[in-house]
């Protein structure tokens, strides 16, 4: 039986990628992004490649009318939805202090807000069916002291580990994703292109490989996905190093 698969921040970065691996997979989607033009054009390279079928939602999640689109796409019970992607988001410089409060609280929204009303509205006839997936795209920077982009992150990866817990026995699990510096377009929409990010070479990776890892701990059930070896490393040794000494090295870069 063909499964839906719904990504939200699917125009741009790791949302396009899963978007393509899905596809390939045979999975219907549903593309949902704020730009209709990229989503379409999105659409249409699918199309080409021989997607199933592809639906484009454009949404601006930041609103409420935005949400509720999505919301009522989720509880549509003609057309279940079997995996959730939560991928839209954006970044801020670090220096909270002289960021526009508005902004800050449009990010907050968005990384931790929103994934929480999508799976609140599509958990229901998840578990009616006993089937579901959902990943939440946090980061590797979640156990880094790292301005509020990594507290949003720390709150999707405490809660898919507990909604795993305790959703798995019935049938859903709930994963999240936290990739370490990955190339997409995420640092270019910030203002900086590639190799001005300020990052070592050896800490980047590529998306169909994060995407590739991601899908492969989501089929064993995981709750918490860190593709790569070299950032499960940093990943665990971060979580027991001291504060001050983590968050001066994840100062670094963008």
């Amino acid at each position: 039986m063909t499964s839906t698969s719904l990504i939200t921040g699917a125009s741009s970065g790791l949302g396009t990628e899963y978007a393509r691996q899905l596809a390939r997979r045979g999975d219907l989607l549903v593309l949902v992004a704020r730009d209709a033009t990229r989503l379409e054009r999105l659409a249409d390279e699918l199309r080409r490649e021989g997607a199933a079928d592809v639906e484009v939602l454009a949404a601006d999640l930041t609103s409420p009318d935005g949400i509720a689109a999505v919301t009522d796409r989720l509880t549509d019970p003609t057309r279940p939805v079997e995996t959730l992607i939560n991928s839209a988001g954006f970044g801020l410089p670090l220096t909270f202090e002289t960021n526009d409060i508005e902004d800050e609280v449009r990010h907050l929204r968005l990384h931790d807000e929103v994934p929480m009303r999508l799976m609140h509205a599509v958990l229901p006839s998840m578990l009616t069916r006993r089937s579901g997936t959902i990943l939440n795209i946090a980061s590797a920077s979640a156990v880094m002291p790292r301005s509020t982009y990594a507290a949003c992150k720390a709150w999707l990866v405490m809660f898919s580990r507990w909604a795993n817990t305790q959703y798995r026995s019935r049938g859903v699990t709930v994963t999240a994703v936290c990739p370490g510096y990955t190339h997409t377009d995420f640092h270019a929409r910030l203002g900086l292109p590639k190799g001005e990010e300020g990052i070592p070479s050896w800490l980047w990776l590529e998306a169909p490989r994060v995407v590739a890892e991601s899908l492969r701990d989501v089929e064993r059930g995981k709750a918490v996905s860190v593709p790569s070896r070299r950032y499960r490393a940093i990943y665990t040794i971060a979580g027991f190093a001291p504060s001050g000494l983590v968050a001066r090295l994840a100062a670094r870069g963008r």
